[in-house]
């Protein structure tokens, strides 16, 4: 009897043992599901935010065209663009700098052949907002103005190169300045962009028709043009 009360008791622990250690496999799992959940879902978010985040800051909507440099008219030019980002232009560029009202196509279109960014935004733009773009356009080679009718809050243009944007802190704004500023579709690479004008629409509109004594249209006779050399670029804001 003594005997079989020993083995009822060895099997009874061998119980319990065996309970015990199926509660801990299915603990260790829960808690490795658990974690693996939490991993998986962590990965997920930060892939969501990285995709998020490309899609913000992403240049993919920049819109692109093949205008050939060097052309000058002296009139009025009508552009398939609004604003433009190539083709005719005056004989004389924009300077570069800050305007508060609206300037001519014709002359910042030949300050984009230089290198130039022209960044336009709508007259109603929020004052907060065109501060903003006020220090981003600080620096050299960049030009920036109001435009009436503009198809955006804000549009950022280049020699061939052009994007809309939502407004004046959207991130692809500073990406745009970094790649197409002074970038490898500018005709006149290194040509100055100060020592042109620095009038506005009102003070100086061009005229619809060329003068009689100007030709249609002249290949661009500036120092890069030619060759010659070019004073240091500066850029230089409207009076």
């Amino acid at each position: 009897m003594t005997k079989e009360k020993a083995q009822a008791r060895r099997e009874h622990l061998n119980r319990m043992r065996e309970e015990q250690k199926r509660k801990e496999r299915r603990t260790s799992l829960l808690m490795w599901g658990g974690g693996g959940l939490v991993i998986v879902l962590l990965v997920g978010v930060v892939a969501f935010y990285l995709i998020g985040e490309r899609s913000r800051t992403s240049l993919d909507a920049v819109s692109s065209a093949k205008y050939p440099g060097s052309l000058h008219v002296e009139k009025k030019v009508s552009y398939k663009e609004t604003p433009p980002m190539g083709g005719e232009h005056s004989s004389a560029w924009q300077n570069c700098g800050i305007y508060d009202q609206p300037i001519n196509n014709e002359n910042a279109v030949h300050s984009m052949e230089h290198g130039a960014v022209w960044i336009t935004y709508r007259p109603d733009l929020p004052k907060a907002e065109v501060d903003t773009l006020r220090e981003l356009a600080s620096k050299d080679y960049m030009l920036l103005s109001p435009y009436p009718g503009l198809p955006a809050k804000v549009v950022a243009s280049s020699w061939n190169k052009q994007l809309k944007l939502n407004g004046a802190d959207d991130p692809r704004l500073p990406k745009f300045i970094s790649k197409y500023k002074n970038g490898p579709d500018t005709p006149e690479l290194g040509a100055s962009c100060s020592g042109g004008v620095g009038t506005t629409t009102a003070e100086a509109p061009i005229p619809a028709t060329a003068p009689s004594s100007a030709p249609a249209a002249t290949p661009d006779q500036s120092p890069a043009a030619t060759g010659e050399a070019t004073p240091a670029p500066s850029a230089s804001s409207a009076p």
